[in-house]
């Protein structure tokens, strides 16, 4: 069973669409990750759940990021959840 509160929020969760490219995940030009973002130093731009350009703020302790209809993400909050 899993915990509700260890869950990933829908914009970040594995989801049907790229984090950084906002592309499907069957096509082929998903696996395409930019460098920066598989390094870890990119916050993710798409929502993972819908495929909506997020709202994106980057500070020098993290980033938030914002879906439209999926809600807000902080990463403060992930890294707790390490």
């Amino acid at each position: 069973m899993i915990d509700e509160s260890q869950a990933l929020p829908a914009p970040v969760a594995a989801g049907v669409y790229n984090l950084y490219t906002g592309v499907e995940l069957g096509d082929e030009a998903a696996a395409a990750v930019p460098t920066a973002a598989a390094l870890g130093l990119e916050p993710p731009r798409f929502c993972a759940a819908c495929g909506r350009r997020m709202i994106v703020q980057v500070r020098p302790t993290g980033w938030w990021a914002k879906c439209s209809r999926h809600g807000a993400v902080d990463s403060i909050d992930l890294d707790a959840r390490r």
